[in-house]
């Protein structure tokens, strides 16, 4: 989101003037459908993380999505923001501590997201090719070190958010929230606009690598491998669970795509219209919050009759949609290595 506070705060009315129509049409179809789209995420991921947190047994699965959720719930919790900004056409009225703060945290939920379904596909990975090293390593204590790991690292990553992100006054008394890759001074002097670019330049590299290219390449690997292995025996992975992490990783995608699209178009904002970019930033702004409210919802569709799913109730089916069911599915798996290792 790329837009801070001033004290005169002009109308959105006059905002609105600034902008063409078409522009101000789409941002506010964008507003709107992400009113319904918050109220969506806010119930359905918070249902989810009260089943996951107190009405199911802590497992290693459990855990690994009661944190994924909690990824969509952050980010679910950052719409109003969104919201606001599109309404008041990119004009940020919420200051430069909010702006940084706003930022860190989509970029940690971007992160986390995608670091928790590559521990996933690991972890699917492990249970199908290594199950005797699952019965004694793959525990819930192990993987809870593992995921507080992967926060750590996510809020690493992010950190620069915190620094580079800063409100800015532009034409007609508009605010931006934007990163200045400079630091020091304004960044008008060309030794500064150099600095900045391959700053910019090297975390774009860093956060395509590490939060698209190298997890999907992983989540990949590990799914053809199952696969494979599938394939081999003649067996079938009809379980929920694979049906579900399919869903999420595909959902995922689609989802954070436009986000390093939008990235990627900074870098040459010189040749490309500022139309362009914005467009980019409306596609990736909606995708990214339609994904966090709504992929919980597919966990119960997949797979499932629309019919059926209404005559199950909702807690039933949110519990089906991660019972383990490899023990069942994979005669390797079966004893306590095939389904979930408890803690103590």
């Amino acid at each position: 989101m790329e837009e801070g506070n001033t004290t005169l705060t002009p109308t959105p009315e006059a905002i609105s003037n600034q902008l063409s129509a078409a522009e101000s049409a789409s941002n506010l179809a964008a507003a709107v459908l992400l009113c319904p789209t918050f109220l969506v995420g806010l119930v359905g991921n918070g249902l989810y993380l009260w089943v996951l947190g107190l009405q199911m047994k802590r497992t290693v699965t459990t855990l690994l999505f009661l944190h994924l959720i909690s990824c969509y719930f952050l980010f679910t919790l950052l719409i109003p923001f969104f919201i606001v900004s599109l309404f008041m056409g990119f004009h940020w009225v919420f200051g430069t501590v909010m702006c940084k703060v706003v930022n860190t945290c989509i970029s940690v939920a971007m992160f986390s997201s995608v670091f928790l379904l590559t521990l996933i596909s690991l972890d699917r990975y492990t249970l199908t090719h290594h199950p005797i090293w699952c019965r004694t390593h793959r525990t819930v204590p192990q993987a809870r070190k593992l995921v507080v790991g992967m926060w750590l690292v996510s809020i690493a990553l992010s950190a620069p958010y915190l620094a580079f992100r800063e409100t800015r006054e532009v034409a007609g008394g508009r605010i931006i929230c934007k990163n200045n890759y400079a630091l020091y001074g304004e960044g008008n002097g060309t030794g500064m606009q150099d600095m900045g670019r391959q700053v910019h330049l090297a975390l774009f590299v860093v956060r395509f690598l590490l939060g698209l290219l190298l997890p999907f390449c992983t989540i990949a690997g590990c799914y053809s491998r199952v696969g494979l292995m599938m394939k081999k025996k003649k067996l079938a992975w009809a379980g929920k669970p694979f049906k579900v992490l399919v869903t999420v990783v595909l959902s995922f995608f689609l989802a954070w795509l436009p986000y390093h699209l939008y990235h990627g178009l900074k870098l040459f904002k010189r040749e490309l219209p500022e139309s362009v970019t914005v467009t980019c930033l409306i596609i990736y702004t909606f995708a990214s919050c339609f994904n966090a409210c709504f992929t919980p919802m597919l966990y119960l569709f997949v797979e499932e009759k629309f019919l059926q799913v209404f005559r199950t109730s909702l807690l039933t089916l949110v519990k089906l949609a991660f019972v383990d069911e490899l023990g069942s599915s994979v005669p390797e798996l079966s004893g306590r290595h095939g389904s979930e290792v408890e803690s103590a």
